[in-house]
């Protein structure tokens, strides 16, 4: 087998190649069930802390929609498609202390110390669903929506925006939009399918959000996967001639796990966007070379090499902001969630805060130094620059 070239596997072989590679690498941690959805009783004197001013940063609210069909049997969402949103609003109790991304999901007798558990959980109509998401808009008429990647269950992707809503210490509430992925390391092929079909969905929610005045701009937050969906569903906006709503579009993909041809291709269509966008990347994310091998050795956004003059170049003619987070740490054993990791350094957001705001001029190449560069959490992080050439 030496010598013989990746692309000459069948697509049946490389998948079994990539799904034994990335579990290995990725360990063998316990997947979270539909339960970790059901809210927790906890102490009485523990509920009314978390009531509290002192206790903010102790509870975060999320707000979710999600195209995914419910499991009326276990409470949660499967991996198939829905014939409409269904639309929830979420309260966690966040562990205090915790020191990096690693989210410890509740157990039998949970443990608030340390692991996050979801204390209120209700489901609600669209028109009630978007009046929430407008009074939990920032006050600058800031909403952000997260769209998670490949390989996520719904309750994955609702605790992983809790994670960063908690670290950032965001005002409001986040919105998750949850696609149907398989959540199955094998399901690469299925979850692309899954995300293609997802777009007028999310093209929906955007919409319903854009149509408030109050909202001044929607930070469209795509990881991996997710970011081909996010890109997928502002071209389809340009097509519908809805430049109303991408004008308050601040579109951010980390770890992009989107051909660049095809990126290429959607930044055709999409054309010159107000808030240029911003891509996060690291060299060495092994789980967009898995994806890149499933391809045919075709290269991703995620992993586009900064140093690259050529890359330069293109990121000032594409008026792109091309961001370097490959100095910080990943908890995944990949180097593909390090967007967790930024919303911990939301403390040195101050200063940052009150130097310049980003133009449209603010384009090129950018590295993040995690020893002191001051940087915002994916929810503020669109719409400014980071780093410095």
């Amino acid at each position: 087998m030496t010598g013989q070239r990746l692309n000459e596997f069948p697509l049946g072989a490389k998948m079994m190649l990539v799904a034994i590679g990335l579990a290995m690498l990725a360990g063998c941690a316990t997947r979270p069930s539909p339960d970790v959805l059901n809210p927790v009783h906890l102490p009485v004197h523990l509920n009314a802390s978390l009531q509290s001013d002192e206790a903010a940063s102790s509870r975060v609210n999320v707000l979710a929609a999600t195209n995914r069909n419910p499991d009326t049997a276990r409470g949660g969402f499967g991996s198939a498609w829905a014939d409409n949103l269904t639309y929830e609003q979420y309260a966690f109790s966040v562990p205090p202390n915790r020191k990096d991304t690693a989210i410890t999901y509740p157990t039998s007798r949970p443990d608030p110390e340390r692991q996050f558990a979801v204390i209120q959980r209700k489901q609600l109509p669209k028109d009630a669903f978007v009046e929430e998401a407008l009074r939990s808009t920032q006050s600058d008429g800031t909403v952000g929506i997260f769209v998670h990647g490949y390989n996520y269950s719904y309750q994955e992707a609702l605790f992983r925006t809790a994670q960063i809503a908690a670290d950032a210490n965001i005002p409001g509430s986040p919105i998750l939009f949850s696609w149907p992925s398989a959540a199955a390391v094998a399901g690469y092929v299925a979850d692309r399918d899954a995300a293609l079909s997802s777009r007028s969905d999310l093209d929906s929610l955007v919409t319903s959000l854009s149509a408030s005045g109050k909202v001044k701009r929607i930070i469209l937050f795509g990881h991996s996967m997710g970011g081909f969906l996010v890109m997928e569903t502002v071209r389809q906006l340009k097509l519908q001639h809805r430049d109303d709503v991408i004008d308050k579009l601040a579109v951010m993909l980390a770890a992009p796990d989107i051909d660049i041809d095809v990126f290429r291709s959607q930044l055709k269509d999409i054309g010159r966007m107000p808030i240029p966008i911003s891509l996060l990347v690291s060299k060495d994310d092994r789980a967009l070379v898995a994806s890149s091998f499933i391809a045919g050795e075709r290269a991703r956004v995620g992993r586009l090499d900064i140093d690259d003059p050529v890359i330069r170049e293109a990121a000032l003619k594409e008026r792109l902001r091309v961001i370097d987070i490959t100095s910080i740490q990943a908890s995944d054993g990949l180097g593909h969630d390090r967007y967790a990791s930024l919303a911990k350094f939301g403390a040195q957001l101050a200063s940052f805060e009150s130097g310049r705001r980003s133009s449209a001029g603010d384009v090129g190449a950018y590295v993040f130094d995690a020893a002191g560069a001051a940087v915002a959490s994916p929810f503020r992080l669109a719409g400014r620059v980071v780093g410095s050439q």
